[in-house]
């Protein structure tokens, strides 16, 4: 494979000052309808990146689940590898990849679990099968085979016919609080358009960055 032969120009448009925000979220909110709009396959996907408990940083996919001006919500298991390595450093970073719009966000902050209400709602609005899958993995751990993972399934199944499904303790939601986001959008011969908000105090700060 030659990866040379793999480039192309990004020319969808450029973001320009007067097309931006008081605030992040305010700006962010339009891209995210956009890409819902576009038809992107998974417009709400972010790469959650984290420092491990060995040190190592580390990246994995969650799906958006609530934005607004305290934040961005993704929900996991708090015993799965992410939530031990937010229990030793609650500072993280998420990164939305559209991709196909020239275009990706990378907020960081604060993390902080929500509410056990607001986990509660969330979770009774999730599809049965993975309300029960939520019960069934124990997340980042090691199984033998996918058929032992399926009995794991099978049998939380068979506990819980007929009758409605609790949240699991071990299971629920969190909010980074965004200090810094950055907004990118490609531009013809690699003169992309950059700009990044940085909290300050109440408000924001916004600066343009060479590509």
């Amino acid at each position: 494979m030659n990866y040379d032969d793999h480039r192309r120009e990004y020319v969808l448009g450029g973001l320009r000052s007067e097309a931006l925000s008081a605030t992040p979220l305010g700006l962010f909110s339009q891209w995210q309808q956009q890409a819902i709009d576009a038809g992107l396959k998974d417009p709400t996907a972010a790469v959650l990146a984290t420092r491990e408990t060995s040190g190592l940083l580390w990246q994995r996919i969650v799906l958006l689940k609530g934005v607004a001006e305290d934040g961005f919500v993704f929900f996991t298991n708090y015993d799965s590898n992410k939530a031990q390595a937010l229990a030793a450093d609650d500072r993280a970073s998420l990164l939305f990849p559209w991709n196909e719009l020239d275009r990706q966000v990378a907020v960081a902050g604060q993390v902080m679990k929500i509410s056990a209400e607001d986990s509660d709602a969330y979770f009774s609005s999730r599809p049965r099968a993975s309300q029960l899958g939520a019960w069934a993995s124990r997340q980042s751990r090691p199984i033998e085979n996918r058929e032992a993972l399926v009995a794991q399934y099978r049998d939380m199944e068979a506990r819980h016919a007929d009758r409605d499904i609790p949240r699991p303790p071990h299971w629920g939601g969190y909010r980074l609080v965004p200090e810094q986001v950055e907004f990118w959008q490609g531009g013809e011969h690699r003169l992309h358009d950059r700009f990044r908000y940085q909290r300050s105090g109440e408000g924001w700060t916004v600066s343009r960055l060479q590509p």
